[in-house]
């Protein structure tokens, strides 16, 4: 379920920890001292309003950055110039930084770039954010300030962008997948019908956006709680095969999603993308360059086959052995998959049993090494890991019943053969 929203969403923030912490009274008092406004914005104010954790804090001022920097130094603060042509400067008080950005209007678009002026207007300001849940302010003591209708949307759970859905998604076409993956957070309704629409129509603006964007914002969706639920509405609008260019399989997401939250598991969003569409090696392979994925993503990537769904019917040896080759933190995943693709109430308590032996069985390590090879004189070469791989594939045959010295006597057999 999305976070529970509060029966009443506050009007106030005064005393909530991030807000008095000294490193945030330090950036709000140098830039008041100097006599600009400063409030706190954005996804900090929706996270406290909602109780969640606050981690960054980002500020929106009317000092210009320059005069942000002066500001900050005055206090004694750092200030960094870090994206002073977009009005962006990061303040650093006590060790901890700030980004602190001078409020804007967009002047004109070029899609993801815009023509800005700085402005002294919160309301403009608040005008080219992307939703109204995003577009909240709070300042120094705390009160909120709401240009757009922002609390009346966070209380619905409803997501909703500001102004003109499809202006707001040309500016930048990442805007759909975010759209769907705020509704997934924090929506527990129908998804926004105007914001759906908008995101179908400008659904071919998609192409235009980096691999490594799709895939970071993807892999966030995928982690939401309503990720099933939002990933449905985008199958049906043909979303995900634009994006996965795979046809997804709605229904085991469904429900391995449900089993996470029943169990109180942390989401695995590449177990998730797995479950979603990685039926066969070769979509392994497709998703981690069509994602660009790193060499690890794409190793944590299951292929859910009825190899995998065949683990259920091993005798414990046979369990024993796959889990020694799998590996105990793959297993545990695959268990994962099992339980959800499960029909049955038994089925579904041998995938937990199967899940629970990487806990209870303690995988053993194979006692020989190269160097047990080279002690018998064979001359370094393919052959060595040949010769290991063939005593430690009995090894594992015979539910590792072999010790150190029989398996040392055994290599010694065979190294002489080979002579």
């Amino acid at each position: 379920m999305p976070p529970a929203v509060p029966a009443t969403i506050p009007t106030s923030l005064a005393g909530a920890p991030w807000l008095e912490r000294p490193e945030t009274r330090a950036v709000l008092s140098a830039l008041a001292a100097a006599g600009y406004e400063a409030r706190i914005v954005g996804g900090t104010v929706r996270n406290a309003l909602l109780g969640e954790p606050v981690t960054d804090v980002d500020i929106a001022t009317t000092a210009t950055p320059d005069e942000t920097m002066a500001a900050a130094r005055a206090a004694g603060l750092d200030a960094i110039p870090t994206g002073v042509s977009h009005g962006t400067v990061t303040v650093v008080a006590h060790h901890v930084p700030f980004e602190v950005t001078t409020l804007r209007e967009d002047v004109e678009t070029f899609g993801r770039h815009a023509r800005v002026a700085f402005t002294a207007d919160w309301a403009a300001d608040a005008r080219r954010r992307d939703f109204t849940i995003n577009a909240l302010y709070c300042d120094a003591n705390g009160t909120i300030s709401d240009p757009l209708g922002g609390l009346a949307d966070l209380a619905a759970r409803r997501v909703r962008f500001i102004g003109d859905a499809r202006e707001r998604i040309r500016e930048d076409a990442l805007r759909i997948l975010r759209f769907f993956r705020f509704h997934a957070r924090y929506s527990a309704e129908a998804i926004d019908a105007e914001g759906l629409a908008a995101c179908a129509a400008e659904r071919h603006l998609l192409a235009k956006l980096s691999a490594e964007r799709v895939r970071a914002e993807l892999l966030k969706l995928l982690e939401a709680p309503g990720a099933a639920r939002a990933i449905a509405v985008m199958a049906a609008y043909g979303f995900i095969v634009e994006i996965l260019g795979r046809a997804p399989r709605i229904g085991l997401l469904a429900r391995l999603v449900a089993r996470d939250a029943d169990r109180r598991r942390v989401p695995d969003p590449l177990l998730r993308l797995s479950v979603l569409a990685v039926a066969v090696e070769e979509d392994r392979d497709h998703l981690a360059q069509r994602l660009r994925l790193s060499r690890e993503e794409a190793r944590d990537l299951l292929v859910i086959d009825p190899r995998l769904m065949a683990l259920i019917d091993l005798d414990a040896a046979g369990r024993r052995r796959a889990l020694y080759v799998t590996g105990a933190s793959r297993w545990r995943r695959m268990a994962v998959v099992g339980a959800a693709s499960a029909g049955t109430p038994d089925e579904i308590a041998t995938w937990d049993t199967l899940g629970a032996l990487a806990e209870t069985w303690e995988i053993p390590k194979f006692p020989l090494a190269g160097r047990d090879v080279l002690a018998l004189g064979l001359a370094p070469g393919p052959r060595i890991g040949a010769l290991l791989a063939e005593i430690e594939a009995e090894w594992i045959a015979s539910d590792f019943a072999a010790d150190a010295a029989a398996l040392k006597a055994r290599l010694a057999s065979r190294a002489r053969e080979s002579h």
